[in-house]
């Protein structure tokens, strides 16, 4: 079954022409639980990996971690064996280009796997991440038995198998991206009210808040778009091999949505908002870094050059 976002309730570019410029494509995921093979596109599901290839690992060390955990009686993880040495990577997202045609791989490949590491290190406290772009043609012996971590910081770290039901749309800037005069003009409700905007008037005291919510960055996972800040202001993310300014890639989330904004909620899934299941919002129950999102940044210049990641 696809998944279709409801339109916005408002067009505007047609209140603000300033921000068409600025709009950007991205592909939602709605990944949503089932039985992908290594030919899907999936999170969390088994990836079309060469049998001759080396499975990635992390190679630093989690003792520290192990350390803390039997200190407190319990280990990381009851469903993996504990042992020193190089931790086997989780596929956390494999994508083909033929689901999602805003990426842009590198020379003939046509498929990008995403695997982590379910740990959060330092400094910054979150899953390092391993991307790899291949040409799924050239993969003539698909590895039969990939090995499992061996030692799992939070369960939430495993995302569930999911299959995903890629859906096309356009964003537009998050506020804090926008110029101090554009953000002004979006916080005063005589704009919207003058340009014949047909905004619900409970957002007249908070507009701009509007904007945000509604109208620019999409919840849940996807591939390009806008990133959404919080945590933090906008940060400039630059190419260590050539310093060109980075570009969002694959945003990693907690959630599908926010119980308290549920506009972007798409046609198929409005029963679930009323459900008191917490995994309403969540198929893929993964929760990073406490419930914000992981985003993914590549160089525009050349994919293969090292991409960098940020929470959100």
């Amino acid at each position: 079954m696809s998944r279709t976002t409801p339109p916005r309730p408002v067009d505007v570019t047609a209140v603000f022409p300033q921000l068409a410029p600025r709009a950007r494509p991205a592909t939602r995921l709605h990944p949503r639980p089932g039985s992908p093979t290594p030919h899907d596109s999936s999170v969390g599901g088994p990836l079309l990996w060469p049998a001759g290839e080396p499975w990635p690992h992390c190679e630093e060390s989690h003792n520290e971690a192990n350390d803390l955990y039997e200190a407190y009686g319990v280990y990381a993880s009851q469903d993996h064996e504990w042992r020193d040495g190089p931790n086997p990577l989780v596929p956390v997202a494999q994508l083909y280009v033929h689901d999602v045609p805003v990426l842009r791989p590198p020379g003939q490949a046509d498929l990008l796997q995403v695997l982590w590491c379910p740990f959060e290190h330092e400094p910054d406290y979150k899953p390092p991440t391993s991307l790899f772009w291949r040409s799924s043609a050239e993969v003539t012996e698909i590895l039969a038995t990939p090995p499992g971590p061996f030692a799992v910081e939070y369960e939430e770290y495993i995302p569930r198998p999911c299959m995903i039901m890629p859906e096309q749309i356009t964003e537009y800037p998050n506020l804090m991206d926008l110029d101090k005069e554009l953000q002004q003009r979006l916080g005063d409700w005589n704009n919207w009210q003058v340009a014949g905007a047909a905004v619900d008037s409970s957002w007249a005291p908070y507009p701009d808040s509007y904007y945000g919510r509604e109208l620019s960055v999409a919840p849940g996972w996807k591939v390009g778009g806008w990133p959404r800040w919080g945590l933090t202001d906008p940060i400039a993310l630059f190419c260590t091999a050539c310093e060109a300014r980075m570009v969002p890639l694959l945003t990693i989330a907690s959630c599908e949505w926010d119980i308290s904004n549920t506009g972007w909620v798409p046609y198929e899934d409005r029963h679930l908002i009323t459900l008191e299941d917490p995994n309403a919002a969540n198929p893929c129950m993964v929760q990073v870094s406490r419930s914000n999102r992981l985003q993914l940044y590549i160089c525009p210049q050349s994919p293969d050059h090292p991409h960098a990641s940020l929470i959100q």
